[in-house]
């Protein structure tokens, strides 16, 4: 099959993906969408709740292996819609949908990628492709639970909005929740232990701390405030205010550290959600790197989490579309944007198999 008419059938892909509702853990009708394909072009896959995943025809013991992977669940659409976000159309050049843009182009043009090379033989390396559920809740039934099933990945490309650009490095997540405690009482009386006030001293500190650590690729780590809660009645001041901080992390720290370090230092309770969501990130020097900048593609650092953040290899986060664009009103992408995505992902993948 040419690649003008694989990516002509990606691009009906992802029309009939956009009309059907994916929610994070509500996938089950795409999943069904991309068998479909699968069956079409008679390429055996696995399905474990809503991941699928299919690796090449040539597939052979001892070579590395390299990971295909997008999500096809979506966030929910926003109020500031005025197009119907499941109504998947083209108009003046771009294909507007729910998830049109992430990542379902990235999607697509992927499974076209992987179906083009699906029975060549002879190549460099083995292929796995994983189209996962889950990614926008980062939830536990995502990519995160497939890898178990899979032999050890070398490398992978993770398909996520990056006008075909090179993301050789992305930010790790920690979210912390944070308490301020005092001392409770009625607020007529005097309290100099007063959780509210002591608050203020405790913002000042997460405003103005600095980690030492600053990164060439995603440069320093950030650190925000985002939430605060506290009280619930006008004449009782409260024992404790709760905050919710969120710390983008670079690839000089890992998690663990990052938690360490504010325990340490911080002048309140921590207690991080998770400690999993680590930041990634690929050597410049990596074939796949040097490929697409040999075919004219910048490479930068994303300061956005995806899929990346469960895998433990080299990854790098490339595919069609603009990241500005996710979980905006009115998504789109263009369509010359997927043809794009598929010729120069297949070109990458020539320069390296």
């Amino acid at each position: 099959m040419t690649i003008e008419q694989l990516t002509k059938e990606a691009i009906e892909l992802l029309k009939s993906l956009i009309r059907t509702q994916s929610f994070s853990t509500e996938e089950e009708k795409t999943a069904l969408l991309i068998e479909a394909w699968f069956k079409k072009y008679d390429i055996p896959f696995q399905r474990e709740n809503n991941n699928i995943w299919a690796f090449n025809e040539d597939y052979t013991e001892g070579k590395p292996l390299l990971l295909l992977n997008s999500h096809h669940d979506t966030v929910k659409p926003n109020t500031a819609y005025t197009k119907d976000p499941y109504d998947a159309h083209i108009e003046d050049g771009k294909l507007y949908g729910l998830g049109s843009n992430d990542a379902g182009g990235c999607l697509v043009s992927l499974i076209a990628l992987f179906t083009y090379f699906y029975h060549q033989k002879g190549l460099k390396y083995n292929l796995v492709i994983v189209t996962s559920a889950e990614e926008e809740n980062s939830g536990p039934n995502g990519l995160n639970s497939v890898l178990k099933h899979l032999p050890e990945v070398d490398v992978a490309i993770v398909g996520e909005p990056t006008l075909m650009n090179l993301a050789i490095a992305e930010k790790g997540l920690v979210v912390f929740d944070a308490v301020v405690k005092g001392t409770p009482s009625h607020a007529a009386h005097p309290n100099d232990d007063n959780a509210i006030y002591k608050t203020i001293e405790t913002l000042q500190w997460f405003k103005d701390y600095k980690f030492k650590k600053v990164s060439e690729v995603l440069g320093p780590v950030k650190m925000t405030v985002t939430q605060m809660s506290a009280g619930n009645q006008h004449n009782v001041v409260p024992a404790e205010v709760n905050l919710v901080v969120d710390v983008r992390v670079n690839d000089q720290y890992s998690n663990q550290e990052i938690y360490n370090l504010l325990k340490a230092s911080a002048p309140c309770e921590l207690k991080p959600r998770s400690l999993r969501l680590n930041s990634s990130a690929i050597p410049k020097e990596h074939a796949l790197v040097q490929a697409g900048i040999a075919l004219g593609r910048s490479t930068y650092g994303s300061p956005t989490l995806s899929d990346q953040a469960t895998l433990s290899c080299p990854s790098l986060k490339l595919g069609p579309g603009d990241s500005t664009r996710s979980h905006s009103a009115n998504e789109f992408i263009y369509v010359d944007e997927i043809k794009e995505g598929v010729e120069l992902y297949i070109k990458l993948l020539e320069k390296v198999l």
